[in-house]
């Protein structure tokens, strides 16, 4: 592990490389013992962040948190976290995470910060996020109804409303958001809330985060100058980027390194590393294309195996054979230097594996990952097939120990996507990870 952190900077990035849910709190979890701040960029409660600890008074040895807002980094102790002006931050859920932490054992006094650029998540939006989803019919998107979408929206229709507007001045605050919730009935019908209620409860709000705010894009840059070394925590993945994604079945923001800059208004010439999370195989929650989807028992199995559920919905995710076609062209939009492979150990067992390799459209090879779903959908796959190995890994550490077949099936996927990687997750424990 030793060669792997010093070969870091003092400004990373962790991104998501598939269509989300790839394992990204794990390694930023293990990387923050090495920052000082870990700062979230963008997205908001739609994403979740599984976290394992050791708990010898529970069953299974180790505790699990699942986290949608507060940074993976609140474990170290050592470490402040940062919610940044990209995110759709739904305050109650956040505060319930921090009320969960403290509960915890885990501290969170002068270690927790929220940009005065952050947007904020409403009621209305959710209920929103859910009429426009039904409206869709079977066009739905797959939405987690969060509000993720209609938060975003107003952002862009330059109706948001932000933090600072919250804890600076409620009574302009109170009118804005009256505005907005008599409009949304106006365009929407009755909504099913109660608008003086949410005011009450965003009053309140208020008095607890107003020592959080702060200006965090002067505050990260700040502390890069006095080399105080910034980890950025990424949400959602590549695939579900709203301009480089499989659109319309994508996330409201970008979770490719565009978003990671404007989310934190830090500058894109300090990044030296940005690490790229990638499963073993490919997973998906909700609608649209999935090329190398399983839609059989062995899908099933590596799903029950890898317990494949969404962390944020419990919705069970699609799973499907490692698409390197996804991993490369990801790895050319986020300017990847490394990749974290995850959950090789799901795959033992199996005697024959395959990973697409590229698409065939018409009888021509594709370069890149088509932007037209009509020709995704209709593309021919053409595979790499390896042998399979059987030996439990979970308990190596070292690359060299690993199964003969299992070190082949990573190293073609790296000649594949043209990235090194640099570490691969064996488990769900915090050590459960090979770092080359």
């Amino acid at each position: 592990m030793s060669n792997f952190i010093n070969t870091l900077g003092n400004l990373a990035a962790v991104v998501g490389a598939q269509w989300g849910d790839e394992g990204k709190g794990k390694l930023i979890d293990i990387l923050s013992d090495k920052y000082d701040i870990i700062v979230r960029a963008a997205g908001g409660a739609n994403a979740g962040h599984t976290i394992y600890l050791k708990d010898p008074n529970s069953p299974e040895g180790r505790k699990k948190f699942v986290f949608h807002l507060v940074p993976s980094g609140m474990f170290n102790p050592n470490c402040a976290c940062v919610i940044g002006n990209g995110v759709a931050l739904h305050l109650q859920t956040f505060l319930e995470e921090v009320d969960l932490l403290n509960n915890s054992g885990i501290d969170t006094k002068d270690r927790i910060f929220i940009s005065d650029r952050a947007h904020l998540l409403f009621e209305y939006h959710k209920i929103i996020d859910g009429k426009e989803e039904e409206m869709k019919g079977d066009k739905k998107v797959g939405t987690t109804k969060r509000g993720i979408g209609p938060c975003y929206t107003d952002k862009t229709k330059r109706t948001g409303i932000r933090v600072h507007e919250l804890v600076n001045d409620f009574d302009s605050f109170k009118k804005r958001y009256e505005e907005n919730f008599n409009l949304l009935e106006k365009l929407y019908g009755k909504l099913e809330l109660n608008p003086e209620e949410e005011l009450k409860t965003l009053k309140e709000f208020a008095d607890r985060i107003r020592p959080l705010v702060i200006d965090a894009s002067f505050f990260l840059n700040q502390k890069l100058k006095e080399g105080k070394r910034v980890l950025v925590e990424g949400a959602n993945g590549a695939m579900l980027d709203i301009d480089h994604g499989t659109y319309p079945f994508v996330t409201s923001s970008n979770p490719t390194i565009g978003g990671i800059i404007t989310g934190t208004g830090l500058p894109s010439t300090k990044f030296k590393n940005i690490i790229g999370i990638m499963k073993a195989y490919t997973t998906r929650v909700g609608s649209g294309p999935f090329p190398t989807e399983l839609n059989n028992e062995l899908g099933e199995k590596i799903r029950e195996k890898g317990n494949e559920y969404g962390a944020t919905t419990g919705r069970p995710r699609r799973c499907g054979w490692l698409d390197a076609v996804v991993g490369k062209y990801a790895v050319m939009v986020d300017g990847l230097t490394d990749v974290n492979l995850t959950k090789l150990d799901t795959l033992t067992g199996i005697p024959k594996l395959k990973i697409a390799e590229n698409y065939t459209y018409k009888g021509n090879k594709l370069d890149s990952f088509p932007a037209d779903l009509n020709i995704l959908e209709n593309v021919e796959i053409n595979y790499i097939e390896m042998d399979g190995w059987d030996e439990d890994i979970s308990e190596v550490r070292d690359f060299e120990n690993l199964p003969e077949n299992a070190k082949k099936y990573v190293e073609k996927l790296e000649s594949l996507i043209d990235c090194k990687i640099t570490s691969i997750g064996i488990g769900p424990d915090k050590d459960a990870m090979i770092f080359r």
